[in-house]
């Protein structure tokens, strides 16, 4: 089999970033699959990096999304307080070294100021109104966040929701979510 049709047994995640009031929330599912079997159900794909300022949840294959969560580490590291420089030279990076623009997986990432979308093709996109989703399940996951984004839920609350929703339609995406949170105050 070639890489690609490797990767395209290796089924969904469902991650969604929620920024209202002073907080900002990543949350994602915990479902592994390989075809149509559930591999794993508590995958933790959303952490906290560096210092613990910036949240990254990621879809596509784990391996990749880990080289690439080392990569954005350094570029932290490099860029220390300027998510969107590091996130721009690790997406530069991405489309155009050999090793890495083989790897199949997008991210999301956001610190207390700022909540982007990595992917492959060198996008680095901020999210409309501070919510974005990605993943197989992300479109239920978008859509049910934005639908809640003005009733009097906090952004945890919406995140946890719309993982919900999402779980209930998409068959890739559990209710085995992680959450991780950052408030503006705990700078």
């Amino acid at each position: 089999m070639t890489h690609n049709s490797d990767a395209s047994l290796w089924h969904g995640t469902t991650i969604v970033t929620v920024r209202k009031g002073n907080s900002v929330v990543v949350a994602g599912d915990g479902q592994v699959s390989l075809s149509n079997t559930v591999i794993k159900s508590n995958a933790r794909k959303v952490r906290p990096l560096g210092k613990g300022d910036v949240i990254a949840g990621f879809a596509g294959a784990t391996a990749d999304a880990m080289t690439l969560f080392e990569r954005l580490e350094a570029k932290l590291e490099q860029y220390p307080n300027q998510l969107t420089r590091a996130c721009v030279e690790l997406a530069k990076d991405w489309r155009t070294d050999r090793y890495l623009r083989r790897l199949e997986a997008m991210m999301i990432v956001a610190d207390r100021e700022t909540s982007l979308v990595l992917t492959g093709t060198g996008d680095v996109l901020e999210p409309e109104n501070g919510i974005i989703a990605i993943g197989s399940g992300g479109n239920y996951a978008l859509a049910a966040a934005r639908a809640l984004a003005d009733s009097d839920m906090d952004a945890e609350q919406i995140a946890k929701r719309a993982m919900k929703i999402a779980a209930d339609i998409c068959v890739f995406t559990n209710e085995n979510v992680t959450v991780e949170k950052l408030d503006k105050t705990d700078a």
